[in-house]
């Protein structure tokens, strides 16, 4: 009887044990799932944010500085959930709710656009409308951006990034062929001129454009043509020369 007892307390250990160590490692992976849902929403803060920092370069409307204050304030709401005792994260959402209360300023530009002159800076800001257009993208399948309004955005800021693309390239095509670099010249517009005729629309934009590099193309090879025929004819007129003196009556002394 005793052993029984015995043998039945150290199966009631090990049961416990058991126990104890399956709700451990559960709630060692609630925890790990928090943090890895804390991360998550921290990324998409950030990720926001970073396009609102650098808004001033790009052409926002208002909706779409709703689209990312909503954002920040959905994911700083998840956080607080997660993190119910967090100070900071309270005061944040506080912050981010008033915010969404004030009046929000469009700065559109319409077709106006000024291109930075330094590479790196044109990088930032293609990269700042990819971004922008694939957080648009990400609201919009979760159902928090209307139909209607995404492709109006999306296709806004399609054609941004087609005149950056386009404009940079005739910027670098006029610089070198001012500076007598014909050939880069021409392989720039030629950039250009594909870029333009691949886009699936039709604009006046696009029509402007295509009409321009059509014509610096045809003024450089003309350009080109003309050069070739002059180096041809100076070609020649060496050989002449050359003959001329091969054959030329010898001189009596």
């Amino acid at each position: 009887m005793f052993v029984s007892i015995i043998i039945m307390l150290i199966v009631a250990l090990i049961v416990i044990a058991v126990w104890v160590s399956a709700i451990q490692q559960h709630r060692e992976k609630q925890e790990a799932e928090r943090r890895k849902e804390l991360t998550k929403q921290k990324k998409v803060i950030e990720e926001s944010d970073d396009v609102l920092v650098n808004s001033s370069n790009i052409p926002m409307s208002e909706m779409l500085t709703r689209v990312l204050q909503r954002r920040i304030h959905d994911a700083l709401a998840t956080m607080v959930e997660l993190s119910p005792t967090s100070r900071e994260l309270k005061n944040r959402l506080l912050e981010s709710k008033e915010r969404l209360g004030t009046t929000v300023e469009s700065n559109e530009r319409g077709d106006s656009l000024s291109l930075p002159d330094n590479d790196k800076q044109l990088i930032v800001l293609v990269q700042g409308i990819k971004k922008l257009r694939n957080v648009l993208r990400s609201e919009h399948s979760k159902g928090k951006v209307d139909t209607q309004q995404f492709v109006a955005e999306d296709r806004r800021l399609e054609k941004l990034q087609l005149k950056i693309n386009v404009e940079s390239q005739i910027k670098r095509g006029v610089s070198a062929r001012t500076a007598n670099m014909v050939g880069s010249a021409r392989q720039y517009f030629e950039k250009a001129y594909a870029t333009i005729c691949a886009v699936s629309y039709s604009d006046d934009y696009v029509t402007e454009k295509k009409t321009l590099l059509e014509t610096y193309l045809n003024e450089i090879s003309t350009e080109l043509k003309a050069s070739n025929a002059s180096a041809v004819k100076k070609k020649n007129e060496q050989e002449q020369d050359d003959l001329d003196i091969l054959f030329a009556p010898k001189k009596k002394w």
